[in-house]
């Protein structure tokens, strides 16, 4: 959103506070964010910038804002026990499951929260604990499997904060909840009750090919600053546990300190276009915090001047200045703009809009 307007204002003159949260996750939009306030920071000293996070790389993020004041702020997590597994696991899903149902046959009350990848695995996840679970019958306490993920529908989503349920007997094994997510529950919510995490070191990563301009998303071991913020979860409100499905040798060695910045694997046509439109023209020299290669952004060039957003000098076209008030890809905003004069708005708003929500199911 902050993006979108400082096409209007590229000064952002209506604020005089500005905070970045979640800075450590590197997304397209925060990376764009960091060289643009940048930019404002030199044209408005009164503006004041706070970058904030939990796993921040401090020193990176103070050399590139001209060595800014650092304040670090105590955190009121409870103690974690991290634990983790004597071999590699060959199926990390059936691995996660397992240490579920010890967890609840073994441990103290408490609830469970499980990082998967994406929402067929954490639905067949949530299938299989509860036929787990419910085989063994009054000798272990009832359960509530909840699903998590981006497209979950809000109501169903609300669900993650329910309480466990209820004892089937008095004095009987107590229930407990288990919440199967994808990393958006690293750092976006806080889930009362979670004393245990199950982090098998995966998450859905995209990825982009600018030789045969394909992106992709691919299951990618995780960095050592999100296993952090998982293990996290465990200490919101008590002491807890977390449960990593990999060695301690593969966690010092083999995960990235840092989740690898989204900028250095993405398509950046949209972004490309988003630059133009706030008036930068040297993409080169721009003072993006990780630069990314000239190769995908002669990529991104090509493509936007194949849609005629650019022309052959680079500049912006009027076609392009109409497709960048879109928060769109190119292609499809390209699509919405010269529809009317092939008579068929309708029909491509409608293309447009299911291709720009996650896939859907039709039963």
């Amino acid at each position: 959103m902050l993006l979108r307007e400082a096409m209007a204002d590229p000064l952002l003159e209506k604020y005089k506070v500005i905070v970045l949260d979640e800075a450590h996750e590197r997304t397209l939009a925060t990376d764009v964010l960091f060289g643009l306030l940048k930019e404002v920071l030199k044209n408005r000293p009164d503006l004041k910038l706070v970058v904030m996070s939990a796993t921040l790389e401090a020193e990176k993020f103070q050399g590139y804002f001209s060595d800014a004041p650092l304040m670090k702020v105590p955190g009121r997590l409870h103690p974690v026990e991290i634990f983790y597994t004597q071999e590699p696991e060959r199926d990390y899903l059936e691995a996660a499951i397992r240490t579920v149902v010890q967890i609840h046959m073994c441990e103290p009350a408490g609830d469970i929260l499980v990082f998967l990848t994406g929402e067929e695995e954490i639905e067949d996840a949530c299938r299989k604990i509860n036929k787990e679970i419910n085989n063994m019958g009054d000798q272990v306490g009832p359960v509530k499997v909840v699903p998590l993920y981006s497209t979950l529908p809000p109501a169903m989503q609300q669900k993650i904060f329910e309480p466990a349920p209820a004892p089937l007997k008095e004095r009987g094994p107590p229930g407990r909840k288990i919440v199967v997510s994808t990393n958006i529950a690293e750092t976006s919510l806080t889930i009362d009750g979670i004393v245990y995490v199950i982090d098998p070191g995966f998450s859905k990563q995209k990825v982009y090919n600018p030789r045969i301009r394909v992106e992709s998303l691919l299951v990618s071991p995780i960095s050592k600053a999100s296993a952090h913020q998982r293990a996290g979860r465990a200490g919101r409100t008590q002491p807890g546990k977390c449960f990593r499905l990999y060695t301690e040798k593969s966690f010092n060695e083999d995960l990235q300190p840092q989740t690898y910045p989204e900028i250095l694997r993405s398509n950046l046509a949209n972004t490309v276009l988003t630059l133009k439109k706030l008036g930068i023209d040297d993409l080169v020299h721009f003072d993006f915090m990780d630069p990314p290669a000239p190769e995908t952004l002669m990529r991104a060039l090509e493509v936007l001047n194949y849609l005629a957003a650019l022309d052959d000098e680079g500049n912006l076209t009027q076609l392009g200045e109409m497709m960048s008030e879109f928060p769109l890809d190119p292609q499809m905003s390209k699509m919405l703009v010269i529809s009317p004069k092939y008579n068929c708005s309708n029909e491509i708003l409608s293309i447009s809009a299911m291709l720009s929500v996650s896939p859907l199911c039709i039963c």
